[in-house]
């Protein structure tokens, strides 16, 4: 399925490329902060398995499944330009993805409490067109509250974070289970590191102001 996204307020930007753009994702959440840099882009599902491959790390992990997402969508739209992300947490060495459901977030949440988790944020940029690709990971170091299950239940019930790795929604009611951050670009926990995607952007022809 492919989502329009509204028109910009105004276009700011020096466009010298004029290939449409595609975000790989139906997330609203990445969708808002894309609408941040006041271009116009379409949205489109990656359909792609999730799923860590056996002895994969997290930033790999987060990393391959940004290129499969923008090369799942790069069929769909062959003279684009095309953005996929991933986000994947880290705790202990071990993958911490979206839960999915109720129990699965109370025990990410449970596991989480007063430690702090890294959270790696991966970002492609795919010219359909040519096949050139940019690729990088940033990083985020998310220290969380020490939390009662009380507490995690009463969070879940208000937010059901289901859809988000790690069960912190940052950009919501989430924020209150954080107690200090730590990375690059704050935008990055939520789902889109647009700091990273501008200078992409710029490397694609496509500049601000």
């Amino acid at each position: 399925m492919i989502y329009i996204s509204p028109s910009p307020v105004k276009n700011t930007w020096k466009i010298l490329n004029t290939q449409p753009l595609v975000l790989a994702s139906t997330s609203p959440y990445r969708s808002e902060l894309l609408r941040r840099l006041r271009l116009p882009f379409v949205t489109a599902a990656p359909e792609v398995d999730e799923t860590p491959l056996p002895g994969e790390d997290a930033r790999t992990t987060s990393l391959r499944l940004s290129k499969e997402k923008a090369q799942a969508v790069a069929a769909r739209f062959p003279d684009a330009l095309i953005i996929g992300s991933d986000q994947v947490a880290l705790l202990d060495g071990q993958q911490i993805g979206k839960p999915g459901n109720h129990d699965n977030a109370v025990r990410q949440l449970q596991s989480m409490r007063g430690r702090t988790v890294t959270f790696y944020t991966a970002l492609t940029l795919l010219d359909a067109a040519s096949g050139a690709i940019q690729t990088e990971v940033t990083e985020s170091r998310v220290g969380f509250r020490d939390l009662s299950d009380a507490e995690i239940e009463a969070y879940l019930l208000k937010e059901q974070p289901y859809n988000c790795a790690g069960s912190a929604k940052s950009e919501g009611l989430g924020i209150a289970l954080i107690s200090r951050m730590e990375g690059d670009d704050p935008n990055a926990l939520i789902g889109l590191p647009l700091i990273l995607l501008v200078t992409m952007l710029k490397n694609a022809g496509i500049t601000p102001f």
